[in-house]
């Protein structure tokens, strides 16, 4: 019991460690997001900010803070390959809380920690929807972006409410978590095949994809535990560590590619 409590307290104290990603700690970005927001996001500067801003960044809720972390992050992810360093996460924290969750369910099964293992697994799904929109539509539209994230947010809420205030229905809640990650698997592959010949790394996307979607299958099935230890939900759990590193490699990739682009695109103006 005492060994169970020292890890339930060792990951409390890593989540909130987990609250902010290695970018948004760093020194230099907090610097700037500081020195930014004092310059440009009161009086008179922030009149100008507005009086500037697209009328389709004010429709999407885009404030001069969210102005001033965005430029920041790129200044602190240049400043972090200047010096041949990995590039930093900002922002991080949503995949951070589900495996939290879902390590604490498995630790103790309760109603709270099942109810929190579950719910956080339909974040994590929504959330990679939100990303897929984000990347393929919301560069060129945040406006549909916002509206997006708001559905999102809207369906999320109903489904938390349902099961938790009319019936914890294990049934619903797997065929809503897979046609939501049906719907996500053909977004992320459609976005992929068109631009795998200009972008390259895309595969790695592609790959990734399709391990999931094939792996979801051992949350379908259910066989008697490998030695009594390892059941289908575990070696799933195994499973999906190795492709999130591919992921995150494609992430990078990807951000470094929309860097290049966005500096070439600066140079030109």
């Amino acid at each position: 019991m005492a060994g169970r409590t020292a890890r339930l307290v060792l990951l409390a104290g890593a989540a909130a460690l987990a609250s902010g990603s290695q970018g948004d700690r760093e020194p230099v970005y907090r610097d700037c997001v500081h020195r930014c927001e004092e310059r440009n996001c009161s009086g008179g500067a922030l009149r100008h900010f507005r009086s500037r801003q697209p009328i389709y960044m004010s429709l999407a809720g885009w404030t001069c803070q969210d102005d001033c972390k965005y430029e920041c992050m790129w200044v602190t992810v240049g400043l972090y390959l200047k010096e041949g360093h990995k590039v930093p996460q900002f922002h991080g924290k949503v995949s951070l809380n589900a495996w939290f969750w879902s390590t604490v369910f498995h630790t103790k099964d309760t109603d709270l920690t099942e109810k929190m293992d579950y719910f956080c697994a339909s974040t994590v799904i929504l959330h990679s929807i939100y990303l897929c929109c984000v990347r393929t539509v919301g560069l060129q539209r945040p406006a549909v972006v916002s509206a997006f994230r708001a559905l999102l947010l809207l369906m999320l809420t109903a489904h938390v409410s349902y099961l938790s205030l009319v019936r914890f229905d294990y049934g619903y809640n797997l065929a809503a978590n897979v046609a939501i990650g049906l719907v996500n698997v053909v977004w992320w592959l459609a976005w992929c095949l068109r631009n795998q010949h200009r972008l390259p790394h895309v595969r790695k996307c592609m790959v990734v994809v399709l391990l999931l979607q094939g792996l979801s299958l051992l949350e379908l099935l259910d066989f008697p535990p490998f030695f009594w230890v390892l059941d289908a939900h575990a070696i799933w759990h195994i499973s999906t560590i190795p492709v999130h590193v591919l992921f995150f490699s494609f992430l990078k990739d990807d951000s470094l590619y929309l860097l290049k682009e966005s500096e070439a695109k600066f140079k030109l103006d």
